[in-house]
């Protein structure tokens, strides 16, 4: 018996053939389907790179200090800006930028790495010293935060960077409040003064640092 001319068992050999080509396809397709990744600016890319190293400094320089003078305040915010470290790592690897973290101490960036390097020497004379270093690097650290802030467009940035502004506001109060329980000052040298005087006179700040 034939059916449409044709044998029945080359009608189905000639369907699950068919069949098993289309299997193959649906399988093939699964596994080469392109994964979308998330395109930032340029501009973005370098403010990430580059505010990671600052946070790497400022942990850098904390853990030296924390190590010189045996103070808990530098140990803990060492951690903290671990944290900060790591926010900002996140976005990196969301976004597709390679980066390396350097040993302790090593920077990409040769102006971080000259200001590192000054620091820690002016940090070794004395506590006052280090705290004023330490108040030093979070007065950059907001300003330069606030400047990569204004200039993106991305969310996730803002996000990110406006939570590393209020650590290093936490962080700010804490050194000044210490250098002047030892009879110290410290005096901005990039926040103006306004904004600074409106820092300390605020309280502890909760701070989230992940993106949405």
């Amino acid at each position: 018996m034939k059916l449409y001319g044709l044998h029945p068992k080359f009608v189905i050999f000639l369907l699950g053939g068919l069949w098993s080509i289309f299997l193959i396809s649906c399988s093939d397709s699964d596994e080469i389907a392109p994964i979308a990744t998330q395109q930032i600016s340029q501009a973005d890319k370098e403010a990430l790179l580059f505010m990671f190293e600052e946070e790497k400094l400022a942990r850098d320089t904390y853990l030296f200090l924390g190590e010189k003078w045996a103070l808990n305040q530098f140990l803990t915010i060492k951690n903290s800006e671990q944290s900060h470290m790591d926010a900002v790592a996140n976005l990196l690897v969301k976004y597709g930028v390679d980066y390396t973290a350097l040993p302790v101490g090593d920077f990409y960036n040769s102006d971080l790495q000259s200001l590192y390097n000054e620091l820690i020497s002016d940090g070794a004379s004395d506590v006052s010293a280090a705290l004023i270093v330490g108040a030093t690097i979070e007065d950059l650290d907001i300003v330069d935060l606030q400047n990569h802030i204004v200039q993106t467009g991305n969310s996730d940035i803002v996000s990110v960077f406006e939570s590393l502004q209020c650590g290093s506001r936490n962080h700010l109060r804490s050194f000044v409040s210490s250098l002047e329980n030892i009879g110290g000052t410290y005096s901005p040298q990039y926040l103006d003064i306004t904004t600074y005087e409106n820092i300390l006179e605020s309280t502890h700040e909760k701070c989230n640092q992940q993106p949405n």
